[in-house]
């Protein structure tokens, strides 16, 4: 297959919006079809939100998107397409004779994906002049930005289209799971629909409730599917003896009548089979390695989630949040030493490093928070921020005595060391709550701007009043230990 520089997508739903979305923010031109009289808000408006979380996962790495264009036809969407994905509804007869149209008006050389998430490749293609070209590639939602793809072939696709599909999701950033075997549902949703036919008839007998049966995944089993799916969990279930152990303890449990699906027989066979393909699964890695492997992502997961303070990240936050005890406090307020309280916070998950220690960024920004604080106390704010003027920081020294762990508390305490018309000179002290000791200082030098202009100005009299009032409440105070301190080699 030639290079992939153009792609249509004809049906422009919720799945190939999204699709148009992935292509496009990959660099390759899209051509979208459909007959909706609104696909082009929607179409943008997904696209809009894929911007943004790929933005959030790749930053500047994406190269620059591809052109988007709204066809008038199918055959114009297709006629100089490299490659096709068609989304339309899973209903067969359109289908067919949807691709057999798109059949007709591609050219020689592209190739035809279909999303469909169940109906056979076999079935679909008996309909093209060139049944070669079809292969099914179903994706998941949001196509943007889950990777995994079931590329799977009918009895007429020929190996090339295979390698072509498989080879254009792969450059575009997803995982290509060849479904070697035709059959419904592929392998992906094969698996969902057990569990959904397991949760409707929950419901259906009154056991649980939509939410209880969501929350009896996403707090659990779930957490776990992200990374290990369900036979490297269990062969880890199984301890030390691994699978073989696992199936013999926990498999006659298939053959009980509590679940409204049938299992397989599950007979020494199927035990050898199942316990082989596990063994060639782990790859020699041993039980504790990947118990610890599961844990760092379990950990992770849960830091991501927690920044989004929902499902069990917010779990976590408010049990941490209970265990460190944070009372309330007014920053800017006067510490009993005459500084000010410019920070007061535990030590949050995404500011920790793989020493679980509060990493080097983190110390920036919470005396770059601790700053903002002060200014707020001189009458320098956000909304005088808002009016075209502010303080920028033009020079930062940063010493690190100590270090801090997930979860203790820190606070900023910070000493107003001079000013002038144009300039405040800020020193910061970070201590750790639970042991009394300064872990981190930091001396900012500080200039009073107007924005707009791009150039320092006189702050006006009430903030240079501010400022040095609080110069001279703490001009009793000795000069901080490290103050004016620069980096040297010892002589």
């Amino acid at each position: 297959m030639a290079e992939v520089n153009k792609v249509a997508i004809v049906g422009g739903g919720v799945i190939g919006a999204a699709w148009a979305a992935r292509f496009l923010l990959n660099g390759i031109d899209v051509a979208v079809f459909d007959l909706d009289p609104e696909v082009e808000r929607k179409t943008r408006e997904v696209i809009a939100n894929a911007r943004r979380a790929q933005t959030r996962l790749h930053g500047a790495a994406l190269p620059p998107e591809g052109q988007l264009r709204f066809a008038p036809s199918i055959a114009d969407a297709v006629e100089d397409a490299d490659f096709i994905q068609e989304s339309l509804p899973e209903r067969e007869d359109l289908k067919q004779r949807v691709l057999a149209d798109i059949d007709a008006a591609m050219p020689d050389h592209a190739v035809i994906g279909s999303s469909t998430s169940g109906l056979l490749p076999t079935k679909l293609q008996s309909a093209m002049n060139r049944p070669d070209r079809l292969v099914v590639g179903h994706p998941f939602n949001p196509v943007y930005l889950l990777p995994l793809v079931e590329v799977c072939g009918g009895d007429q696709t020929s190996d090339e289209t295979i390698a072509s599909a498989s080879a254009l999701y792969t450059r575009i950033g997803m995982k290509v799971l060849h479904v070697r075997h035709e059959i419904d549902g592929f392998i992906a949703d094969r698996l969902l629909e057990a569990v959904w036919r397991e949760a409707l008839w929950l419901i259906n007998d009154g056991i649980a409730t939509a939410s209880e049966i969501d929350d009896a995944i996403r707090f659990g089993a779930g957490l776990r599917w992200s990374f290990m799916g369900t036979f490297l969990t269990y062969r880890l279930a199984g301890g030390e003896a691994g699978m073989k152990h696992f199936l013999h303890q926990f498999g006659p449990s298939m053959e009980w009548p509590w679940t409204k699906l049938i299992g397989p027989k599950l007979t020494d066979e199927l035990i050898e089979t199942v316990s082989a393909q596990s063994d060639e699964q782990a790859a020699g890695i041993g039980l504790r390695e990947y118990e610890a492997l599961r844990d760092s992502c379990l950990v992770d997961i849960m830091h991501a989630l927690e920044r989004n303070d929902f499902a069990a990240g917010a779990v976590a936050k408010a049990y941490r949040e209970g265990l460190t005890g944070m009372a309330a406090v007014t920053l800017g307020s006067d510490c009993g030493d005459g500084l000010v309280l410019s920070g007061h916070t535990s030590v949050s998950p995404e500011w920790i490093d793989y020493n679980e220690h509060l990493t080097e960024w983190a110390y920036l920004k919470l005396f770059g928070d601790g700053t903002d604080v002060v200014l707020a106390r001189i009458g320098a704010g956000p909304d005088y921020v808002a009016s075209g003027f502010s303080f920028y920081t033009v020079e930062t020294h940063i010493r690190h005595l100590g270090q801090a762990r997930l979860g203790e508390k820190v606070e900023v305490r910070t000493r107003v060391l001079g000013s002038d018309s144009k300039r405040l000179q800020l020193f910061h002290a970070m201590i750790n709550l639970a042991s009394g000791a300064v872990i981190a200082t930091a001396e900012h030098m500080l200039v009073h701007v107007d924005a707009k202009a791009e150039k320092s100005v006189p702050a006006p009299d009430h903030i240079a009043t501010a400022m040095q009032g609080l110069v001279a409440a703490q001009q009793h105070l000795a000069p901080p230990e490290g103050t004016g301190r620069t980096i040297t080699m010892p002589g």
